[in-house]
């Protein structure tokens, strides 16, 4: 156990069963993430990169292995415990934006901070404070509908960081969007990362995801087949 690391995996093993043939999403993946990273689990579709995640961000538990938050043993917390960490710990940026329809853009990112408890001045001028530092104050009052699918994403990345997660988790954040408006989403993770120290995790096939990481793992087959530093 690494007294350094935000999150941490150990011989990883996840096998999904549903099926007549069990499926073996990971074999044996240990990785450790430090705080101010910014790392690519790269590899292809079925490489077992949004499982990995999953585990990291604690929405699942390993078949085998363990994963640690902070030194704590995920399987050692109960479900409750679990998504209370998740609650005030990690933020998630997901492929589908995950907005809530009915929610304007504040709404939406003011929703993390209701269901921590923040009053409602402080939830206010925080959430606003947060999509103004992101370039889409002007969003404040539109719902997701009437928001191109890069300021849907921006809004969800506003939704991750506004509670101040030790670490963010984002699956495949680029894939619905086109290669100018996924540039400029990098951009700010980048800054959020640089400036705030935000740590960030992501899975991608994509590209220009792929040449922004300073650490990237390569995924095939549900293993870490190799690691490049830059």
């Amino acid at each position: 156990m690494s007294a350094m690391a935000i999150v941490q995996a150990e011989q990883v093993h996840k096998i999904y069963d549903e099926g007549a043939v069990p499926v073996e999403a990971l074999r044996g993946v240990s990785l450790t993430i430090a705080p101010g990273e910014f790392t690519v689990i790269a590899g292809p579709s079925g490489s077992g990169k949004t499982t990995l995640l999953n585990l990291l961000g604690a929405l699942d538990v390993p078949t085998t292995g363990r994963v640690f938050f902070e030194g704590q043993d995920l399987s050692k917390l109960s479900r409750r415990e679990r998504a209370r960490l998740r609650l005030y710990k990690i933020g998630f940026v997901f492929q589908a934006y995950n907005l809530i329809p009915v929610l304007t853009a504040l709404e939406n990112v003011e929703f993390v901070l209701l269901l921590q408890g923040v009053p409602e001045r402080e939830r206010r001028r925080r959430a606003l404070e947060v999509l103004e530092q992101l370039g889409i104050g002007e969003l404040a009052h539109k719902r997701p509908h009437e928001m191109s699918g890069g300021q849907q994403q921006r809004v969800a990345v506003a939704r991750a960081v506004v509670s101040r997660p030790r670490l963010i988790l984002a699956d495949e954040p680029t894939a619905n969007l086109d290669s100018a408006t996924g540039a400029r989403l990098l951009d700010l993770m980048e800054q959020l990362n640089r400036e705030q120290g935000v740590t960030f995790v992501f899975s991608s096939h994509d590209p220009q995801v792929i040449e922004r990481g300073r650490r990237l793992l390569w995924l095939h087959d549900g293993r870490i087949e190799r690691e490049e530093r830059r």
